[in-house]
């Protein structure tokens, strides 16, 4: 049975497909395919836009590796195929929270922790950096916990799923809070003069620019002692169905085949931008609805060189003269420190670039991915890119120790796959 991602752009015909049930299960589908000559990948839910998941061998799907191990103070395992969606629901019944996540909610706890996912936070990073253990099988068929102070740990918090299977995760969680939220317009100039100060003043920031205009929305979020004032059923489904995917989705199938008339249709989306503000739990505050189905590349650069990334990215768009329907996002994250990690070592800003689906332009991705590799950029593992391992061993301070202890792990190479042959060598 073929698999295919989320965005339609990659496929893949394992040789065999198993659901494990168990650790168990996870351990024989392991070395079943090392006494077979064959490789085995575990998938999650296939939002990562690069063939980072796929198999020509036993590919594992997580759907019944799912739920709530244990709680034990300020920390919660949870098995990997669980969906962030499931795990916030349930943290939440219990008064907990995670302090930080993305926008995202249909992903698995592995696969959105394998890839780097992350959020936007002043003080808080992406999953990775919220993990406090994590359960593998090795290619050997061993199970093993790693933990903080371990190379392994540090390796494989973001670790592609070349160094195990992973089967489950322990987050350090807190108890739930409530984020004050405020949507509002602000002109790109105006934000590019006062990125420093935005930055600083609020605990998540996220804001998104439409090219061919001048209109940014930004999003802020920040703790609040309450009460809860969350956004009328009317108002949230306006805003997160109707104007931000329903409307959306209208337009970005008008320019797809009226591509001259996209600027004139950013203009009025930007004309539409409303203020906003809501007090409401954090989960819900931090994630989003995406029905609109796009491809995407995300650099991380140094977060003093997100002013020159943006500009240089504006004035590219407009001396091409791409049309770009979809919004520029940008969000920032404090350092991290597990090794592959798009902010090791550096506090980082992001900037995630979009195309409709059915219009893919790699040109436009391609002219960007200069702009922030020439700024020491990162790319997110999950998303489109064209480095690799040469790059990135330049990129990552600790690139070489992440492919010497893959080699002691896994000299077989049970765990890769094409993609993975090329950005790890």
């Amino acid at each position: 049975m073929a698999f295919v991602n989320w965005a339609r752009n990659q496929s893949g015909t394992p040789a065999e497909v198993r659901t494990p049930a168990s650790v168990a299960d996870v351990v024989r589908a392991v070395r079943d395919a090392a006494a077979s000559g064959r490789r085995v990948r575990m998938v999650g839910t296939g939002h990562s836009f690069t063939g980072v998941a796929l198999t020509d061998g036993i590919m594992l799907r997580p759907g019944a590796l799912t739920g709530i191990r244990s709680y034990a103070g300020d920390r919660v395992t949870v098995l990997a195929g669980t969906p962030l969606r499931a795990l916030n629901e349930q943290l939440h019944e219990r008064g907990l929270a995670l302090a930080n996540m993305g926008d995202i909610t249909e992903q698995t706890v592995a696969g959105a922790i394998q890839t780097g996912t992350h959020g936007t936070g002043r003080d808080s990073g992406g999953l990775a950096d919220q993990v406090a253990e994590l359960e593998l099988v090795l290619a050997d068929g061993s199970v093993t916990t790693a933990r903080p102070g371990e190379d392994l740990f540090d390796a494989a918090r973001v670790g592609l799923g070349v160094l195990g299977v992973l089967t489950a995760v322990t987050f350090l969680v807190e108890p739930a809070f409530l984020l004050h939220h405020r949507r509002r317009a602000m002109t790109l100039g105006e934000i590019l003069g006062s990125l420093d100060a935005m930055t600083s003043a609020n605990e998540h920031l996220d804001f998104f620019w439409l090219p061919h205009t001048d209109a940014c929305l930004v999003k802020t979020g920040n703790r609040n002692p309450g009460p809860p004032r969350p956004p009328g059923a009317f108002r949230h489904w306006l805003d997160t169905v109707f104007l931000e995917n329903t409307v959306f989705g209208a337009a970005c199938a008008a320019g797809a085949r009226f591509p001259s008339l996209i600027p004139r249709i950013n203009e009025i989306s930007a004309a539409a931008l409303g203020e906003s503000e809501s007090v409401d739990v954090s989960y819900k505050v931090f994630t989003a609805r995406r029905d609109v189905r796009f491809l995407e590349m995300e650099y991380a650069v140094p977060r003093e060189r997100l002013a020159q990334a943006l500009r240089e990215t504006r004035d590219l768009i407009e001396l091409m003269d791409w049309k770009i329907t979809f919004p520029v996002e940008v969000r920032v994250t404090p350092a991290g420190d597990a090794w592959l990690s798009t902010a090791y070592g550096r506090a980082s800003a992001y900037i995630a670039c979009h195309v409709y689906r059915p219009t893919p332009n790699p040109a436009y991705f391609e002219g960007v991915e200069e702009i922030m590799t020439r700024l020491e950029g990162r790319p997110h593992w999950g998303k489109l890119h064209t480095r690799d391992a040469a790059y990135l061993g330049t990129a990552y301070p600790r690139f070489a120790d992440f492919l010497a202890l893959r080699d002691r792990l896994d000299p077989r190479r049970l765990f890769t796959n094409d993609h993975l042959d090329v950005v790890l060598g």
